[in-house]
């Protein structure tokens, strides 16, 4: 049974030595390759390899920034729980760690992925503006499967999986790549299709979770998928009465 509360005492030594395992070595990697907007957004939460991080504590350094804080599910959320909890600027994360035997490769995502890779960037005014009005658009069209599925694949080419030029350079800001050691070599290796940020060519792509990504979508900023929400709200609106007309 996963923990639906944080009991920060329960933590093991164990525990503490994975959470530094996959730190360092994943930091290893990033700190060239990452978007200069996570790893100052890593300082601020006070992220660090030999602490596991305490969701109140993080929830105390975000309530002046954004107001957002963490809400401990024990794995992932329905749909529409995640939406929703996302609208009141909660995120969802799990509390537990996987074992050593399972640094690589985890079938359902642990704190690591949650935490060291999503919550450094509830910090930052624009993405989290962006990550709000995505849940809030979601939660208008919650039980129409058609939309989900859309708004699903904007939240995955940026959330998850999305690069970010800065500075004339390519770098990482989807949580998916950032807490995988096998996406982060892989996303630039140059076989792999990357592709300017743009809403309808992500609402006619599909993607599969089961693979690494073979293509990406770059933004240019995180200004640039906030104001982005108006169109992917018009877009959407085209594409479900396309879907009604061919009923």
């Amino acid at each position: 049974m996963r923990p639906t509360k944080q009991i920060y005492s329960d933590y093991t030594e164990h525990d503490l030595l994975v959470w530094q395992v996959l730190f360092d070595r994943q930091m290893e990697i990033l700190k060239p390759i990452v978007s200069v907007e996570y790893l100052k957004a890593l300082e601020i939460v006070q992220f660090s390899n030999n602490k596991i991080p305490n969701f109140d504590e993080v929830a105390e350094l975000l309530k002046p920034l954004t107001g957002w804080s963490l809400e401990v599910v024990p794995n992932i959320s329905p749909q529409k729980t995640f939406f929703e909890f996302l609208s009141l600027k909660k995120f969802t994360a799990t509390c537990w760690l996987r074992t050593m035997e399972q640094l690589d490769y985890l079938e359902e995502p642990d704190m690591f992925h949650d935490v060291f890779a999503h919550v450094p960037l509830l910090s930052n005014v624009k993405y989290v503006d962006f990550f709000k009005g995505m849940s809030d658009i979601a939660l208008k069209h919650i039980h129409n499967p058609r939309a989900i599925d859309l708004l699903s694949r904007i939240y995955w080419f940026t959330i998850e999986f999305g690069l970010i030029k800065e500075n004339n350079l390519l770098k990482i800001y989807g949580a998916g790549i950032i807490s995988s050691m096998g996406e982060t070599k892989h996303c630039f290796n140059g076989e792999v299709v990357q592709l300017n940020y743009d809403v309808q060519t992500i609402f006619n792509t599909d993607f599969r979770t089961d693979i690494l990504q073979d293509k990406y979508f770059v933004i240019d900023s995180f200004q640039q998928l906030y104001e982005s929400l108006g169109e992917i709200e018009n877009l959407l609106e085209v594409e479900l009465k396309k879907t009604i007309e061919l009923h």
